[in-house]
């Protein structure tokens, strides 16, 4: 029985010169020769990626408007505020770079809340935490509203 070596394509093999060959193939339309799979798989990751990025950066943010209400630690308000601040600022930029997931976030909203939730109980068991969000969960309030004052 004869083995037929198979050797790694070049996506396998070296993933950045791979991305070199697909944009040169593409900006000369050689279509016939693109690695469609993988291209199609990578795009595919690309928009999982967007909406990883914007589900973990809403985390971080309710978490931490979380503790900046709930939990009584004034010399850590200002660390929680910063924390707030740059989540803000990153969702708004992913936003501001993909419209279309303005309406993901209402769809996550709720495992996200409830995930934040669970963080906090689990970090600050001695501290009641509202079980549902107390406040209004249009975009614009969430990403602007001090809820603390």
């Amino acid at each position: 029985m004869t083995l037929i070596a198979v050797s790694p394509s070049l996506y396998e093999y070296d993933y950045a010169l791979w991305t070199d060959d697909i944009a040169a193939k593409l900006r000369a339309k050689d279509f016939e020769n693109l690695d469609l799979d993988n291209l199609i798989e990578e795009i595919e990751a690309l928009g999982r990626s967007e909406r990883h990025e914007l589900k973990s950066r809403l985390d971080v943010l309710l978490s931490h408007v979380l503790k900046r209400l709930y939990v009584n630690l004034p010399n850590d308000y200002n660390g929680w505020e910063r924390t707030i601040r740059e989540q803000r600022k990153q969702i708004k930029r992913r936003l501001a770079d993909s419209p279309s997931l303005n309406s993901y976030l209402d769809q996550i909203f709720e495992e996200v809340w409830l995930d934040a939730l669970t963080e906090v109980q689990e970090d600050y068991p001695q501290v009641q935490f509202p079980k549902v969000w107390q406040f209004n969960r249009n975009l614009e309030v969430l990403l602007n509203q001090r809820f603390w004052e």
